[in-house]
Formats: structure tokens, C-alpha cells, sequence
């Protein structure tokens, strides 16, 4: 069975998403994503561009700015809470793990 659309995020759609919690360019995320993962996740431009096209299209972002070829975004609330069901899925995962490997979960 395909996946539907957006209902699980790569690293790469939720870190853009993330990135758009402040308004900013393609530029610019393809700069953030490397630093706030460490160098851990990289987005090439095709696949970014791509992916901002997918989110205007679903209206998880919006165009703020056009100044010539650069374009800004910004998150809308269908953007936020793709990224909060995302971090509950993520959260949910790890203390499975933690579970399984009787880890205790931080208080």
C-alpha cells in the first residue's frame, strides 16, 4: 500500500518545515538544515525546490516575498501541525525503543 501524502515526513521535509517556522528563503534552509543537524542532513536544491512546491501546493507554507528569483515561505498552521504529528511519532518511536531495551524515559 503507497503512503499517503505528508503522513510520514523524511528528515529533509521536516527539517524545512522546521526551518519555516521563521520566514526565510530556499538559500537560507539549505544553509539551517546542515547546521542545526551537524552536518547529519543535507538537502540538495532540486529536492528542496521540489519539496516547497509539494508544501505550497498542500498549504503547509506560504510565499511571503518575491524579490526578483528569490522567493521566502513561511509555516501555516497545517505546516505546524504536519511537524507536531510528526514529533509525536518520533517521540512515540523512541519510547518504544526505551521500552524494549528498558531504557527509563527522562523525567
Amino acid at each position: 500500500m503507497p503512503r499517503l501524502k505528508f503522513q510520514t515526513l523524511t528528515e529533509q521535509m521536516f527539517y524545512t518545515l522546521l526551518c519555516l517556522k521563521n520566514e526565510c528563503c530556499g538559500m537560507d534552509i539549505l544553509d539551517k538544515v546542515p547546521a542545526m543537524t551537524n552536518r547529519r542532513v543535507s538537502i540538495g536544491s532540486g529536492t528542496l525546490y521540489t519539496l516547497l512546491d509539494q508544501f505550497l501546493e498542500a498549504g503547509m507554507i506560504r510565499e511571503t516575498k518575491v524579490e526578483g528569483r528569490r522567493r521566502s515561505y513561511l509555516l501555516t498552521d497545517a505546516g505546524r501541525e504536519a511537524l507536531a504529528r510528526e514529533y509525536a511519532r518520533i517521540r512515540a518511536q523512541v519510547s518504544d525503543y526505551r521500552a524494549v531495551f528498558g531504557e527509563e524515559e527522562p523525567k
